[in-house]
């Protein structure tokens, strides 16, 4: 389960003058800083001088705008909006897109590479939640006789040939190990279908 976030709604019912908080950690939408409060606190923040040089530009406004619309369906929230569906995946389906992409995977990178399931540890967002974790599921790609020294040079070797992908692949590298974490890999066919370029890149 995630950890509960506090709301702004609360804290405003609880007598505070003004709240901020994230765009993109609470709601889900583009990077955005938001203040709420009275309309008395609020109106002199509006007049300061520096508010012109921080306001919101056009595109991050009507990207704001279409996720606060996603709040007025709440039935179907955890299914719209991309950040709370992911957050909220389950464990179980996650693990089912690592055994479908590992077979495939492990024969696109052989004989260069091992490919071995892993269970894995999320992290939510580093500004308001930096300690909290999500259980995940990946696959962790590691170079085949290779020695010690040349490890680190063939992972960076394969992290950038996944890069360059068409729909690039973006891991991270932990104990002389890349470790995909497939959280947001909704549809294994979007990886899979890149393989045989993977597998060009890496020959």
């Amino acid at each position: 389960a995630r950890p509960r976030e506090p709301l702004p709604q609360e804290k405003l019912a609880a007598g505070c003058d003004v709240v901020t908080f994230s765009g993109d950690k609470l709601l889900g939408g583009p990077q955005a800083g938001l203040i709420v409060g009275s309309k008395e606190a609020v109106g002199r923040i509006r007049k300061f001088p520096m508010k012109r040089a921080l306001r919101m530009s056009k595109l991050p406004l009507a990207a704001l705008e279409a996720t606060l619309m996603l709040y007025l369906r709440p039935e179907r929230l955890a299914q719209d909006l991309p950040t709370l569906r992911l957050l909220t995946r389950p464990l179980e389906a996650i693990q089912a897109t690592a055994r479908a992409v590992h077979g495939p995977l492990a024969e696109a990178v052989a004989p260069r590479f091992t490919v071995e399931p892993v269970a894995l540890q999320g992290q939510i967002g580093s500004g308001s939640l930096p300690v909290e974790r999500l259980h995940s599921a990946g696959l962790a790609l590691a170079p085949a006789g290779v020695a010690k020294k040349g490890t680190g040079r063939a992972l960076d070797q394969l992290a950038q040939a996944l890069r360059q992908l068409p729909l690039p692949v973006i891991g991270r590298i932990a104990d002389d190990r890349l470790l995909l974490d497939l959280r947001c890999l909704e549809e294994a066919t979007d990886l899979l279908g890149q393989l045989p370029h993977l597998r060009e890149r890496l020959a």
